[in-house]
């Protein structure tokens, strides 16, 4: 996976601050896992926000640093390969293989002939402990649910 400078710039402040993007998040007023699409040039801030993140980080930027956090970025172009390599993205992509079919028929089921939005879409993941030999990972996704329209 290729970053971009200013991905690895953010990232490397974040390390050298010891903040996670659950810190960061919450000085924008955002999610953590939206923070983290940010960084990496998946999602767009306003001009507040981005005052917010320079003020958060203590950090220069550029007018094209500034151009680009505020515009809308080119989704989903920082995997290239897929099945994607990396094991973690490649879970979820067999996840997608082996339950993509079946999850969808239990949507039709529940709400009809639709999609769910990965544009009014919320993500969380969170860690859960009670078993510590197997810590679980625990993904919630909510989505919209946009019914086809008939005509």
């Amino acid at each position: 996976m290729n970053i971009s400078k200013l991905t690895q710039q953010l990232l490397r402040v974040k390390r050298e601050k010891c903040l996670s993007f659950a810190d960061i998040g919450k000085k924008l007023g955002r999610d953590e896992v939206w923070t983290a699409a940010l960084f990496y040039g998946q999602a767009s801030m306003t001009d507040d926000e981005c005052k917010k993140l320079v003020n958060t980080l203590g950090i220069n930027l550029t007018s094209q640093d500034i151009f680009d956090l505020t515009h809308p970025p080119s989704k989903g172009t920082l995997i290239k390969t897929f099945p994607p390599t990396d094991p973690l993205l490649y879970r979820f992509h067999e996840i997608l293989a082996v339950y993509g079919v079946p999850m969808k028929e239990v949507i039709h089921e529940k709400f009809g002939d639709g999609i769910m939005s990965a544009v009014d879409f919320t993500i969380k993941i969170d860690k859960d402990e009670t078993n510590k030999e197997a810590p679980r990972v625990n993904v919630n996704m909510s989505g919209k649910f946009l019914p086809y329209k008939k005509f």
